[in-house]
Order: C-alpha cells, then structure tokens, then sequence
C-alpha cells in the first residue's frame, strides 16, 4: 500500500514449528542489564534519537481526509497484477489483494531517510545481548487489534512461528536462523537467531507482521479467504469486489496514530486500488478520474498519451523525478531447468539477438537506458577488474566459474540500431554452432536433434512490441519464438511450478543488499516451488556471495561482497538485461498535496502525501 516504508517491503512478500528448547532465563543476565534502545540498525548507530518527534521529509500537520485511487504495479508474495481472491498475502494459495500491508503492524519500521534502520511501532524498545543473538522487544502497552484487544507478546510470538512454517516461501526461506520466539509476559517478547545467521535477520524479523493468535486459531492459515483478517494497522479492508477493486478504511482511533513514525503519514481517509487486465484500458480510467495516482512505466504512453484535455486544462500535473535510490534488476529470464538453456553459449547467444538500441529508438522514444547489471544506480554495480578485495572473495572458485568473472564484467554489446544487426547475428549463429546445435534448412535444432523452440510467457501483451523483433531475429536464427499470454491465474500457477521457458521479472533495488537475495539468486529457493528464484540459478559461488553480504560487518563489505556476486550473475548469463529509467514518471489529478522536502531514498509518493480539499473543488474532484 506504500502508506509506510517498511522492512517486509524489501522482502517483497516468512517457522519451523516451535523450537522444544526451553527459553533459557535472562535474569541477572548480560541481556537483564543491556540497555534498551528505540530502534534497530544494521550498521552503527541509529541516526535519529529516542525522542525524535517525526521523520524529516513529512509535514507534521498534514491534514486527513479524501480518497486516493491507484492501480497495482508492484507485486510481491502472492499477488496478481490482474486480479485477486484472496485477503492473505503471506501465504502461497490464492491470488493476493494489493495494500494489505496497511492493515498490520509490526514490531519497528523504517525510514526514508536512513535504510537499513528501523524504529519502534508495535515495540517501545529493544534488548540486545552481547553476542547479537538474542532480543527482547518490549511492547508498547497501547497497542491494539482493531477490535480493541490488545497486542501481545503471545501474538507477536504466534506470527513469526506461523510464518516461518505456513508463510509464502519467501518467509520461509528468510526465517530459516529464527530460532525461536517466545512470550515472557504480556509485554516481553524473545526472540533468538542462530549463530548462523544473517547480518539483517533481525531488522526481518522486527518488520513482520504481526497477527491475532485468536483469530487465527479457528482459522487455516494457508487457505485462501475472502474474510477481513483481523489487524492493528492504520487502515482496515473497507468495500470490495473480488478481482474488481479493494478499498481501506483509515482507522480514526488507529492506536498508534500520534507515534512519531506515523506522525505526516497514513493521511487519506480512504486508500482504493483498481484492477484493470488491460494498461490501455487503465489508463482511460485515469484520463477519465477513476484512478487518481499514476506512476508510469510505459515510454509510448509517457510520450504521447498525456495530451488529453484534463492536462491541458490544468487539472492533471506530470511530473518526472530523478531517482535517488538503486534501481532493481529486469529482464527476460531463462529457466535453466529446461534443458535447452543449460549451456551458456546458447543463452549468450539469445541475447545477441536482442537489438535494445533499436528497441528504445523506435518503441519507447529513447527513454530508456540499457540495463547492464544487477545492481545499476548503486555502489554495487561492478566495474572494470575486480579489487584487491573482490578477488580475495572470488579466488577459491577460481576453475568452478567463468574466467571472465576475473576480468571486466559482461556488458551486452551495442548494435547497429538497424532492428537486425548482421555482426551481432553471425555471432550468435557461431555461438549456437559451437553449443552443438545445427541447422537443417530453416529449422535450428538442438543438440539433442530436437527443433529448437522458445515460448516466452506473460499475462499480459504490454511488452509485445518489444518482444515481437526480437523474437523475429531469432526465427532467423532458426529458432521458432512464440509468445502465450494467459490469465493471471494460469500464469501464476505456472511461475509458481516453474512451468515456463522464459518470462520477463523486474525486481526492487536496496540501498544495502541483504542476504534476502537467496530468495531470488539461492540454490534453496530454486527447488522450493513458489520462490522468487524463478529462473532455477544454483551455484556455490553465488551461495558464498550471498551468505558474505549477509554477514558482512559494514557497508563497505557488503558492496564488496555485492560487486563479486554481480560479476557472477552477469557470466552466468542467467537473463537477457532489459532496460532502466533514470526518472521516476508520476501523473496524478491535481486535489494532493506534498511535503517540501522528500526522503533520501525515496520520491514519498503517494505515502507521505494528503488530500487538499480546495484543490480538488477546483478541478471539480470534491
């Protein structure tokens, strides 16, 4: 619902059951005598101070009030860009409903300002005993369920075991070190990590959500429902329609409304989100004031669609922002359980025929610049020949990987912009050759003698423009390229039992990567059905990475650690780079308004943003 910077975000959707181990006693302990501090940082110390009335970016009096109506373009878990049927979006099953985040608190939760940093929400303070094991989160008395009990270390307890044994797959991968969480009292909750664990395993933990062990104790978790979940957030489920729109309630007695973390957030009476299948249609509906935030990603749309008379009159403002914060990964992904793409000369090879440089001239209006690496608009992206300190972390695969990733990184060449660069073609044909395959008339087939077919799935037809010529180079190639667009249904189910050759997936950036990146890159989430690690990538290399920027003790290792494992992921050729924007595009119906200033790492659009009631009268929105 993007109405709060939290740390569950990141993880874009989380036990065992209950560890047998009795909770050892921390009286007259080191952890008895720590002191308790308001917040959690993964490095040093927190930048605010314990009575910070309010982060820095919000307006402090911004007023509540109006409607916000927005169409879904982030999803995570469980959910559909195209529909839902469900109200949970922690499990697996089901198709999940945007904005249900705003519904659950959690134990701390971010800022804008200062990632890698939480402070306290549902949690007053926090222990921390020596060795950074243990933690003992103090709960704020106050803090409620929307049916006015209260929240206790019980529930808190209940939904950090609930989700790392029932949770969606990426919870479950996640809490693997969570040890265990127990109760002490009403207000006391324990939590311990094993040595094993991440560097950021409890800012994770301190940014789930936390449920009702009542309501759910006469419930099934992992079942799709259509019944509000019982929460204590800022907002609750209002009026919806199954695979139409899904409305939330500001909460008016919201318990935690006046906690300087909400203070200038959570300011719209009513938060709406609709479904559309179509972006066309969408986008009539935003022409027309149906839908009243836009954030856009289509170039043609961007470039010719906003001359409609409402913009020329004043009453819808366009506006491009530069982005501060690092860009998340895309392109088309190659599953590397099918045979056909085990080699990486043939994946090489598909790439080649790729003509971006065309692409971005003639569809998308030279928006766009070409995605290089998994981490681009960020420290982490590698470039030139590893450091001193890269190679001391790369060195003991040295033979086990590509002697490239001891050299420059991969870049994807530039073409001739002709739509069929000739040199490019030829390459990839010799690379294709060199894999085994050969050609018998107009038909490439494999090294197995099986024609060599390709089809990229998708639920929805936006990127056939840019699909349809690259999949016309490959026909030339001899390679028969199709493209299936099926229901969000189908196309869930069949991302979910990896039942695809190749698909397009975008991913979110992070201002300090976190060893959550095994979720998409970990040989554990490419044998776990409904993982983020779609594309079946396993290598130890990249484990060794990934488990080095978990445990990393500053942010210098971290980008260290980070650059080795972009080196890899780039020799692997594991996807074929698409495209980035240095600009976020927003257009949105001129009745909100916004602080002066915006969070460091954010634009703070729509979350921190409240609704002007003489503005809106003035377009007529009121």
């Amino acid at each position: 619902m993007a109405m709060r910077i939290t740390r569950r975000r990141l993880l874009e959707a989380g036990s065992a059951a209950l560890a047998s181990a009795s909770l050892p006693s921390f009286s007259g302990s080191a952890l008895a005598q720590a002191d308790e501090i308001h917040g959690l940082s993964t490095f040093g110390e927190l930048a605010l101070p314990a009575d910070f009335p309010y982060f820095a970016y919000v307006n402090p009096k911004a007023p509540k009030g109006g409607t916000l109506t927005m169409q879904i373009k982030r999803a995570g878990g469980n959910q559909s860009f195209d529909t839902f049927n469900t109200l949970n979006t922690f499990v697996l099953q089901g198709d999940g409903a945007a904005g249900m985040d705003a519904c659950f608190d959690s134990l701390m939760t971010g800022s804008g300002d200062e990632p890698g940093s939480l402070y306290g929400l549902l949690a007053k303070s926090v222990a921390i005993s020596q060795d950074k094991l243990t933690y003992r989160f103090r709960l704020r008395p106050e803090a409620r369920f929307h049916d006015g009990t209260r929240v206790t270390a019980a529930d808190v307890a209940f939904s950090m075991n609930l989700l790392k044994s029932k949770g969606h797959p990426s919870f479950r991968l996640t809490l693997n070190e969570l040890v265990l969480s127990q109760a002490e009292g009403d207000d006391i909750v324990v939590v311990q990590l094993s040595p094993k664990r991440s560097r950021d395993l409890h800012l994770i933990v301190a940014g789930l959500p936390v449920f009702s062990e009542k309501y759910w104790s006469t419930r099934n978790f992992e079942a799709s429902t259509l019944e509000p979940p019982l929460g204590s957030g800022a907002y609750k489920i209002g009026r919806f329609e199954q695979g139409r729109f899904i409305e939330f309630e500001r909460v008016p007695d919201y318990w935690g409304k006046d906690l300087p973390v909400n203070i200038g957030t959570n300011n719209f009476d009513r938060v709406r989100w609709e479904y559309f299948r179509d972006r066309q249609v969408a986008f009539e509906a935003f022409k027309s004031g149906v839908i009243t935030f836009q954030e856009e990603f289509t170039s043609r749309i961007w470039a010719t669609g906003y001359d409609f008379p409402s913009i020329k009159e004043g009453k819808v403002k366009k506006e491009s922002l530069p982005k501060t914060e690092p860009i998340g990964s895309q392109g088309w992904i190659f599953n590397l359980r099918r045979d056909k793409f085990s080699d990486p000369r043939i994946r090489e090879a598909l790439g080649l025929s790729f003509d971006f440089d065309w692409t971005n001239k003639n569809i998308m209006f030279s928006s766009f610049s070409r995605m290089t690496s998994y981490f681009e608009n960020s420290d982490c992206k590698a470039v030139g020949k590893p450091s001193a300190e890269e190679l001391k972390l790369l060195e003991p695969f040295r033979g086990q990987v590509p002697d490239e990733v001891f050299d420059e990184p991969f870049l994807p060449p530039v073409s001739d912009g002709s739509g069929s660069d000739r040199n490019l073609l030829h390459r990839a044909d010799e690379m294709l050759r060199a894999a085994g395959c050969k050609r018998e008339g107009n038909v490439l087939k494999l090294p197995n003698g099986q024609p060599f077919e390709i089809e990229f799935l998708d639920s929805q037809g936006a990127l056939q423009p840019h699909t349809q010529p690259f999949q016309a180079n490959l026909k030339r190639l001899g390679i028969n390229a199709t493209s299936r667009i099926v229901d969000a249904a189908q196309y869930q189910r069949r991302t979910q039992e990896f039942d695809f050759d190749i698909i397009s997936m975008a991913l979110s950036g992070s201002s300090i990567p976190s060893d959550t990146l095994r979720i998409v890159y970990g040989s554990s989430a490419a044998k776990t059905p409904g993982s983020r690690n779609l594309g079946g990538i396993a290598h130890p290399a990249i484990d060794a990475m990934i488990e080095t920027i978990g445990q990393a003790h500053s942010y210098a290792e971290v980008v260290i650690a980070a650059k080795c494992l972009d080196r890899l992921l780039r020799a692997g050729r594991y996807w074929i780079p698409m495209w980035w924007n240095a600009h976020e595009w927003l257009a949105y119906w001129d009745m909100f308004d916004r602080p002066q200033t915006k969070p460091k790492y954010s634009s703070g659009a729509p979350g921190i943003w409240w609704y002007d009631a003489e503005k809106a009268k003035r377009i007529g929105k009121a």
